[in-house]
C-alpha cells in the first residue's frame, strides 16, 4: 500500500531522486556507529595485545546493521506523526512509498545484527548481548511509541548513553583477548574512554534539529532548539566542543593516557567551522541545512585521531595502557 505521504518523493524526477536517495543512505552517519569498537581497538593495541580482528570485524558489521535499523525505524515513525511530510523528502519511507516493506527492511537489519552480535558474545561475554541490547532499548526509546522521548527533548542524553558507556564496554568486551563469558563489565574505563566521543556523537544529533525548528514545534516535537531557541543553542556549542576535549586531554595532562593521544585535536578544524557557522545562521534553515555533517565530520576526525593516538602508545610510550 502506498503512503500518502510518500507521492512528492516517489514520483521526483531520476536526478532529483538520486540526490534524494543519497540523502537518505547517509552513509557518512555510520561514523558514529563503528567509532566505539575503534575506539576499543586503540585502546587495545595501545595496551600491548592482539586484537581479535574477527571480533573487530563481525562488530562493525553488527553495528552498522543495528544504526541501519534505528535509522529505517525512525523515518517510519516519525512518518506516522507526519514530520517528515514536508521537511524530510529524502525519508525513505517517502521515496519507497510503502511503510511495510521498510519495515521488513529495518526488522530484517536488527535481526541479522543481533545474530551477529550473538555469536560474537559467545565468543567473548555474554554481558556483550545485555549490553547492545540496552543501547538498541535506548534507541527505541529516543523514536518508538509509545514512548518517543526524543520528541520531549530527551535523545541527547539517550545517545549519549548508548554510544558512549553501553557501546564501548560491549566493545572492550568483544576484543578482549580472555574467553570466560564473565559478566564483569568494565565501567570505569568505558566510562572514560568512551564520554568524549559519545559527547562529539551527540553534538552530531544535537546539530541535526537546527534546520527544522519550526517543523518540530508544529508537530509538537519538543527538541533542546524548540525548547532553548536557535541562538542560544549556537552559544552552547563551543561549550560542548570544549567539554569533549576536557573529557578526552584530561587523562593526558593526568599521565593516565599517553601524549599521542593529543591526536584528537585532529577534529578540531571542523569544530571551529561549526562555531562560526551556527554563530553567524543559526536561524537561517537553508544555509545551516548541512552543519550535521560538519559536525559528523568532527566526530569521525575526533574519534579516530583519539583511537590512533590510543594505538600508537605501545609504539612510543613505554608505560603502556592499563588493562581492565
Amino acid at each position: 500500500m502506498q503512503d500518502k505521504h510518500a507521492v512528492a518523493s516517489l514520483h521526483a524526477s531520476r536526478s532529483k531522486k538520486r540526490l534524494l536517495w543519497k540523502a537518505a543512505i547517509k552513509w557518512p552517519l555510520y561514523s558514529v556507529a563503528v567509532m566505539p569498537v575503534i575506539l576499543a581497538a586503540g585502546w587495545t593495541i595501545g595496551a600491548g595485545k592482539l586484537v581479535r580482528l574477527d571480533q573487530l570485524l563481525g562488530f562493525l558489521v553488527a553495528s552498522v546493521l543495528l544504526l541501519l535499523w534505528e535509522n529505517l525505524t525512525n523515518d517510519l515513525f516519525d512518518d506516522e506523526t507526519g514530520i517528515d511530510e514536508f521537511a524530510k523528502p529524502h525519508s525513505v519511507v517517502q521515496l519507497i512509498g510503502k511503510r511495510s516493506l521498510v519495515s521488513r527492511y529495518a526488522y530484517f537489519a536488527l535481526i541479522l545484527g543481533l545474530i551477529i552480535i550473538i555469536n560474537l558474545a559467545w565468543r567473548s561475554s555474554f554481558a556483550v548481548l545485555g549490553l547492545v541490547l540496552a543501547s538498541c532499548s535506548l534507541g527505541y526509546l529516543y523514536q518508538g511509541p509509545p514512548f518517543r522521548l526524543g520528541y520531549q527533548g530527551l535523545g541527547e542524553p539517550l545517545c549519549w548513553l548508548a554510544f558512549g558507556p553501553f557501546a564501548t564496554a560491549a566493545a572492550l568486551l568483544v576484543l578482549s583477548p580472555s574467553v570466560g563469558n564473565e559478566f564483569v563489565i568494565p565501567w570505569g574505563l568505558a566510562f572514560k574512554l568512551g564520554s568524549g566521543p559519545a559527547l562529539a556523537t551527540t553534538l552530531v544529533l544535537f546539530c541535526s534539529h537546527f534546520h527544522q525548528v519550526s517543523e518540530d514545534a508544529a508537530h509538537g516535537k519538543k527538541s533542546p532548539l524548540v525548547l532553548i531557541g536557535t541562538a542560544r543553542a549556537a552559544s552552547l556549542i563551543p561549550w560542548i566542543l570544549s567539554a569533549i576535549y576536557l573529557l578526552e586531554l584530561l587523562p593526558v595532562f593526568l599521565g593516565d593516557w599517553p601524549i599521542t593521544s593529543l591526536l584528537a585535536i585532529v577534529g578540531l578544524p571542523s569544530g571551529i567551522k561549526l562555531v562560526r557557522l551556527l554563530s553567524h545562521y543559526h536561524d537561517q534553515p537553508d544555509l545551516i541545512r548541512d552543519c550535521k555533517f560538519i559536525a559528523l565530520r568532527f566526530q569521525a576526525l575526533n574519534g579516530l585521531g583519539l583511537s590512533i593516538g590510543l594505538g600508537l602508545s605501545s609504539f612510543f610510550w613505554v608505560n603502556s595502557l592499563n588493562s581492565f
